[in-house]
């Protein structure tokens, strides 16, 4: 584990991350007594798929999205999902849900043994397309993210979505570069999914 500065006690506040704009979304709720949270889950998410810069996907975690804006949305009308946290393609931050509360990001997953992702994970969504590529701007807010979140909470493993559903899920796709990644966060090989 690598040796990490004490964390400033001014960055969190009951799951809520100060450097994050937050916007609460109701599609949350309590984690199952005694869960651990130890896995973070990375996906990829636009709105319509491969359209970045405007305000949808904040609006689907809350609930607001104009289901007639755009032919896409009627496959997804009334989904109600959030994430705990968005990286837009600026690097800029958002937070919908406490990372002590369970947001609903995975849906119906597995991992290091354990079904039902969501009830010990935390989402990270980074504004792309599954298989297309993330810029300087995300890797790096990204990183301070994970390195903040394995400070505060018991991180023990990061996966991608395809990871923890494969063959239901696909995100973030072979355009993410888990090398870089794994450098930045200087973390050791166990903390990230064998088949890397």
């Amino acid at each position: 584990m690598p040796d990490h500065p004490a964390e400033p006690t001014s960055l969190w506040d009951k799951g809520w991350y100060s450097p994050a704009q937050r916007l609460d979304s109701p599609n949350y709720g309590p984690r199952p007594s005694g869960a651990c949270i130890d896995l973070l889950v990375i996906h990829s998410i636009s709105l319509p798929p491969g359209q970045y810069g405007g305000q949808e996907v904040q609006a689907l975690f809350t609930n607001q999205l104009d289901w007639d804006a755009h032919t896409y949305f009627s496959q997804i009308r009334g989904l109600q999902v959030s994430s705990h946290f968005y990286i837009r393609r600026d690097g800029s931050l958002w937070q919908f849900v406490s990372a002590d509360d369970r947001a609903w990001h995975a849906g119906q997953s597995e991992y290091r043994g354990r079904p039902q992702c969501n009830d010990d994970s935390i989402g990270i969504e980074l504004e792309g397309l599954e298989g297309d590529v993330f810029e300087n701007a995300q890797y790096d807010q990204l990183s301070r993210l994970c390195l903040d979140l394995h400070r505060h909470y018991p991180i023990a493993h990061i996966a991608g979505h395809e990871h923890i559903a494969p063959g239901r899920k696909h995100d973030p796709g072979a355009g993410f570069d888990w090398v870089r990644l794994k450098s930045s966060v200087q973390l050791p090989n166990q903390y990230f999914p064998l088949c890397l």
